[in-house]
């Protein structure tokens, strides 16, 4: 079976490399399946589950903002803002840091010259790792 080279990094670290037999995307427009041979293409990613299909089984990944390039030669690349797969997800931090960006946000509206996008992004991204989190929590325990 042909695969896809899949290659996945923050400003941080790469988060995820490995040969893939099906990579799905949350992008602006839309979900998007990769399979081997899939035409080049740029797109915008944006925050939400990222599906992984190898050899090793399916594995998810919270990602946030960013950037996927599809290349000719079977490789995917994703520059992301941050990611982090599903399995290391800390709920309970990620709760704090949701509720510390609430906090400031309702701060924020009597106060001038505060970044609110920047909060929101925040607050999205702390939501999508709680979801994904909570999410990959119960298939587990169903699995064992």
């Amino acid at each position: 079976m042909n695969t896809i080279h899949f290659k996945i990094a923050t400003p941080e670290k790469i988060i995820y490399e490995n040969d893939v037999f099906k990579i799905s995307i949350p992008t602006t427009t839309g979900e998007i399946t990769i399979l081997p041979h899939h035409i080049p293409l740029v797109s915008i990613v944006q925050a939400g589950e990222l599906k992984v299909t190898s050899k090793m089984g399916e594995q998810i990944i919270a990602v946030s903002s960013g950037f996927v390039e599809i290349k000719a030669n079977n490789e995917v690349i994703i520059l992301a803002d941050n990611a982090e797969r599903a399995e290391l997800i800390d709920i309970e931090r990620a709760e704090k840091a949701r509720k510390r960006a609430e906090e400031e946000m309702a701060k924020a509206r009597s106060q001038e010259n505060v970044d609110y996008a920047k909060l929101q992004a925040v607050i999205d991204r702390e939501m999508n790792r709680i979801k994904i989190g909570k999410k990959y929590k119960k298939i587990n325990i169903k699995n064992n």
